[in-house]
């Protein structure tokens, strides 16, 4: 324990004091808390039993000596209960005070100045951090039910266009001879493609029409609209006029 503590020996600390504390802190502090730094007053007269303050990342710990040393009083505050803190630096050393939400104000002078503003500083992260967490987590059904809905717009959309498509290739189908009863049992003819489309005739196309034509049967074809066979025969048909 004594080792962790060494870091805050170097800006000034009462040595004594803050072995003191070490003693005290190690049956004071609760799981997961960790020390982020300790200030120790220092009054122009030689002090013998500093005050001092300890800031972990759960609170704030006010020591106080009694006893001519042989006990300490600890006050403790926790970050949700501190409204706000301040630092006041004066000629000799600082004064760090902070606010409850309660409308208390505690207060320690003669903090030097480098520790005062290392308190206030991380007495200001603590309460930023406490006000503004950060929190990662898996997407909950309220966060997901718009991508959801978007996917099913998107395939609402794709289903639509397709249906939209083959309505127009249907268009453009030949008139087909009715499929005979099954009672006939008469051999079903393939269906032979029409020259003409609409008021014109194939010979009467260009070759760019020709080619759109050509691709029109090809989508008939790889949407399942017509046989191979039929395919074919349109296919040998348009390719006569290009």
């Amino acid at each position: 324990m004594k080792e962790q503590f060494k870091k805050f020996l170097n800006e000034e600390q009462d040595p004594k004091a803050i072995e003191k504390i070490t003693s005290k802190l190690n049956d004071l502090l609760m799981k997961g808390e960790e020390v982020g730094y300790i200030a120790v007053q220092k009054k122009p007269a030689i002090t013998v039993f500093p005050d001092s303050i300890v800031l972990t990342n759960k609170r704030i710990i006010i020591c106080v000596p009694k006893n001519l040393g042989l006990s300490m009083n600890f006050t403790d505050y926790t970050w949700d209960d501190i409204a706000g803190a301040f630092v006041k630096e004066n000629i000799l050393g600082s004064e760090f005070s902070f606010n409850t939400n309660t409308d208390l104000s505690i207060s320690i002078d003669y903090i030097p100045k480098i520790q005062a503003r290392k308190i206030y500083t991380y007495a200001k992260e603590q309460l930023d951090l406490l006000k503004n967490p950060v929190i990662i987590s898996a997407p909950t059904i309220e966060t997901a039910q718009p991508i959801v809905e978007e996917i099913d717009d998107i395939e609402d959309e794709i289903e639509e266009v397709e249906t939209e498509e083959v309505t127009n290739y249907a268009e453009i189908l030949p008139a087909t001879t009715p499929s005979p009863s099954y009672e006939t049992y008469e051999p079903i003819q393939p269906t032979q493609p029409s020259t003409s489309t609409g008021d014109r005739k194939l010979s009467e196309l260009s070759k760019e029409e020709l080619f759109d034509k050509l691709q029109n049967y090809k989508k008939l074809l790889d949407n399942g609209l017509i046989m191979q066979g039929e395919y074919d025969a349109f296919k040998k048909e348009i390719l006569s006029y290009m």
